[in-house]
């Protein structure tokens, strides 16, 4: 286990924005892992997970405290079965289960991060969600100081959401187990539109689960969705703000609002997100408030790629981000009504 003193966190986040951290705890073992959490707990020392850092907005004086970088490693398949240590890389793990011929997360591909990120965000893209095929996470409860082996039912996992993200002084992931289809190589059934129309198929359709995976990968890239260090429209947290979640009666207001501000004809994306419930697309909006593709003049800009990413051209402070995210957020509540919200995690800042 390496520790580092004033160690920077910048080159650890797909944002590469950030200040350094007090002190930076390397764990490649679960037993690594939950040392360097107790002794931060025991000595009342603010704590900071970073796995793939891509999900992460962190404050320009940095963070006062430990910062463990969890590092594990170690991807089991046994018939339909996955286990991910939470340090593993999850687009090199959906690689894997698709050459396995394993159905359920081929539309997950390219998502950046770490394994034990997903059942917190409950990952999702492209008409998959991890929740659909996750059994059991296994993390550390550090109120109870000990290991425990939580059931998905018990996840509280819904859209960007699980227990892990309402609590998350509580537990430490450090293993994931799924459930994946063998379905004779072919994909799950093709859930989202834009995907069935780059496949060629029907919505419900299966296609080969690598087919799958690659053309996902081409729809994510064609977004700046997809890692590249060469490439500033990936120096981002990829989707910056949730789909809004609307009420009835709110979504009923937003439906005047669009045709007060656009026109009685012009109809905003909507589609059932559970009883009395439907959801609107945050990219929808972000551009029909006037925060196209490329806006922003300095360090700080929209992606020349897609609205809903929020990026660092190489020379952007957090502020400077921060400001952005709050521009086009206040833009958004003024022409619509909704209030968006982030989908990152903010450390030693705030939206």
């Amino acid at each position: 286990m390496q520790k580092l003193l004033d160690a920077p966190l910048a080159p650890l986040t797909t944002f590469r924005l950030g200040g350094p951290a007090r002190c930076l705890v390397h764990a490649t073992t679960d037993d690594e892992v939950i040392d360097a959490v107790r002794a931060a707990d025991a000595a009342g020392t603010p704590l900071l997970l970073i796995g793939g850092g891509s999900n992460l907005v962190i404050g320009d004086d940095g963070f006062d405290g430990t910062a463990v970088r969890v590092a594990t490693t170690g991807l089991t398949l046994d018939g339909t079965r996955l286990e991910l240590a939470a340090g593993e890389n999850w687009s090199e793990a959906v690689a894997r289960t698709v050459e396995a011929g394993l159905a359920g997360v081929e539309c997950l591909a390219g998502i950046p991060g770490s394994a034990g990120a997903t059942p917190i965000q409950n990952v999702g893209a492209y008409g998959q969600e991890v929740s659909s095929v996750i059994t059991e996470v296994v993390a550390y409860d550090r109120a109870e100081d000990r290991t425990v082996t939580i059931p998905a039912a018990a996840c509280g996992f819904s859209y960007r959401h699980s227990r892990f993200k309402a609590e998350p002084d509580r537990h430490v992931v450090l293993r994931v187990r799924f459930a994946l289809e063998d379905a004779g190589g072919l994909s799950a059934p093709i859930r989202y539109a834009e995907t069935a129309r780059a496949l060629g198929v029907g919505v419900g359709d299966r296609v080969p689960a690598a087919r799958a995976r690659e053309t996902v990968l081409k729809l994510r890239a064609g977004k700046g969705m997809v890692l590249d260090p060469e490439d500033h429209d990936t120096w981002s947290a990829g989707s910056f703000f949730t789909n809004p979640v609307l009420s009835e009666a709110q979504h009923a207001a937003f439906t005047a609002r669009v045709a007060a501000r656009l026109g009685p004809d012009v109809a905003a994306p909507a589609w059932p997100a559970g009883e009395g419930r439907v959801k609107t697309s945050a990219a929808w909006l972000i551009d029909r408030a006037g925060f196209t593709k490329g806006y922003g003049t300095g360090g700080a800009r929209i992606s020349s790629k897609h609205t809903l990413a929020l990026t660092n051209r190489g020379t952007a402070s957090t502020a400077e981000l921060l400001d952005l995210a709050r521009e086009v957020r206040d833009g958004v509540r003024a022409a619509f009504g909704v209030t968006l919200v982030n989908e990152p995690v903010t450390v030693g800042c705030a939206l």
